[in-house]
Formats: C-alpha cells, sequence, structure tokens
C-alpha cells in the first residue's frame, strides 16, 4: 500500500510505494518539527516554501485591528497639536 504525505498549506499529495525512500519522494519538501512536550513532537510537511511561509504566517496571533486604530487615532492627535504649536516659518507661534 502506498504511503502519502500532504502538504500542510495547500494539501498537495505525494505518494510513494514502501520501497521509495521518504527522502526521495519528498525532495525539495519541507518538513517542521514542532515540540510539544517531553516526548510529544509534531511534524509538519510543506510542499514549498511559499506554504510553509503562509502556515507559519496563520500560527502568528492577529493584533485586533482596533487596537491598531487607536495608536493612529493618539498618533493624528499629537501631529495637530504640533501643527498649532509651530508657525510656517518654524519658529513657535506667539
Amino acid at each position: 500500500m502506498p504511503k502519502a504525505f500532504i502538504c500542510h498549506s495547500c494539501d498537495e499529495r505525494v505518494e510513494f510505494s514502501p520501497e521509495k525512500r521518504p527522502c526521495e519522494a519528498l525532495s525539495g519538501w519541507l518538513t517542521v518539527s514542532h515540540w510539544k512536550g517531553l516526548g510529544a513532537v509534531e511534524q509538519y510537511n510543506f510542499c514549498s516554501f511559499t506554504c510553509l511561509k503562509r502556515w507559519a504566517d496563520a500560527q502568528v496571533p492577529k493584533i485586533p485591528e482596533v487596537f491598531l486604530k487607536a495608536f493612529e487615532r493618539k498618533r493624528d492627535k499629537k501631529r495637530k497639536a504640533m501643527r498649532g504649536k509651530y508657525n510656517l516659518e518654524g519658529g513657535i507661534a506667539p
């Protein structure tokens, strides 16, 4: 019965017979080992660096947009305050 590896990002599948070594069938593929704890290791296979990057990016926690926008509003308020402080010639307003 053939053995198969599946890309964890795009679901591409590569099958090979038991007589063939995995290193031959998976030439060009990438394997990531994720240590989960004592003796617990998960392995993920990827058919390309693009798929690996897509998977890795999905593992990173996302910062909520509302949080990022709060910084933009604060920065905009500071800029407006600074513009009012200086006149057009670059000096301090009277």
